[in-house]
């Protein structure tokens, strides 16, 4: 029988394989763990490379896109103006029958600007635009309208006639489209020739309320209040609404377009006007006459040259009419009214006044052509057209 001094030496002999094994699982398993997280850091460094490197690349492909497209559109942009300078610069060719057809719309005159007068191949008083695809307005208009029917007073019988009311030509100007600049129509705003005189009352009396005509400081004067952008919207506002006058606004496009294109230039316009004074814009009304106006052009194509009018007349009732003839051969249609005179009054405004106009061109004509009426006393401007 073995003695416990035997069994001693041979338990510690047994129980050491066992501690080595258990010392090996744990030293094993520190490693796995240890080596896990490198692992994991890695790949988190990995995945923050990745992220940045994608995030540049893309950042990179944006910017190199708006690069291009901005340096396309400014060639693009080059090209039109070289396209517009050389058809200006050889403009005489289009222009047969006006060979000598000038590019500006004013001259100066004793330090003051005049309206570019020239006739026609049949003798009509017409205004060059600087356009070469319509180079020429008529400097008078003759409508007939059904809003037109009442009684005439004399002077009005001597500036109507069977073709309708004579209309006098204020200012024009190209409406463009895109920070490029697009070319889409040509815009004139005519007066009623016997209404020049309320037109001409109504403005001197702004500057100068004892004045019947303005000296070039008050026309000074005047020229600011009309471009600025919150006298003469107020301005403009308080003419439209009160001096009942009749006026039309000529439109002419220099490229093909369509209907619908130029409804939704309206359209645009009235609604962001509207905006502004909600309660004024919200009734049912006039939700019917907008519903009015978009049905006046549910039509086809209009091809460039041909003539749009929109007439408003005393009470701010407005008729759209197209002439879907010739020069020489006009047939000019009625396409509808729409009685609401607000819709007319914000129209109008669109291209007379505010912070934004549908054309600056326009607006800036407009108004030279306004200074040339209030230099004249008032009442005398219907008698010089006649």
């Amino acid at each position: 029988m073995l003695r416990p001094a035997t069994l001693r030496p041979l338990q510690r002999a047994a129980q050491q394989p066992a501690l080595r094994a258990a010392r090996r699982t744990i030293s094993s398993r520190g490693s796995s763990k240890l080596t896990q997280e490198f692992d994991l850091n890695r790949l988190n460094s990995q995945r923050r490379d990745y992220d940045r490197n994608r995030t540049a690349f893309l950042t990179a492909g944006a910017v190199a896109g708006v690069i291009s497209f901005i340096y396309t559109a400014w060639k693009l942009k080059q090209a039109i103006s070289e396209k517009n300078a050389k058809e200006g610069k050889s403009g005489a060719v289009k222009f047969d029958a006006q060979p000598n057809i000038p590019t500006e719309q004013f001259k100066t005159e004793a330090g003051e600007l005049r309206k570019i007068i020239i006739h026609d191949e049949d003798g009509n008083e017409v205004v060059p635009t600087g356009n070469s695809t319509v180079p020429l307005f008529p400097r008078t208009i003759d409508v007939s309208l059904p809003l037109d029917k009442k009684e005439q007073s004399p002077l009005a019988a001597s500036i109507s006639d069977s073709a309708g009311t004579q209309y006098t030509l204020v200012g024009l100007g190209m409406r463009s489209v895109t920070f490029i600049g697009i070319n889409v129509y040509l815009v004139g705003l005519y007066v009623a020739t016997q209404d020049i005189a309320r037109l001409q009352h109504y403005l001197v009396k702004n500057v100068n309320p004892v004045a019947t005509t303005l000296i070039p400081s008050e026309k000074d004067t005047l020229r600011q209040r009309l471009l600025d952008p919150v006298e003469g919207e107020a301005l403009w506002d308080a003419v439209l609404r009160d001096a009942k006058l009749r006026s039309v606004l000529r439109i002419a496009p220099v490229r093909d377009t369509d209907f619908h294109h130029l409804r939704d230039g309206f359209v645009r316009a009235i609604q962001a006007r509207s905006s502004l004074d909600k309660p004024a814009y919200s009734d049912e009304a006039f939700g019917t006459a907008m519903k009015n106006f978009k049905v006046l052009f549910n039509r086809g194509q209009v091809p460039k040259k041909q003539e749009m009018l929109l007439c408003r007349n005393e009470s701010g009732a407005l008729a759209v009419t197209y002439d879907a003839g010739s020069s020489s051969k006009p047939q000019r249609e009625v396409l509808g009214t729409v009685a609401d005179p607000r819709l007319s009054h914000l129209l109008w405004l669109n291209y007379l006044a505010g912070s934004k106009v549908a054309s600056e061109p326009a607006r800036k004509n407009i108004v030279e052509g306004v200074m040339e009426f209030v230099e004249r006393p008032v009442g005398t401007v219907a008698t010089q057209v006649v």
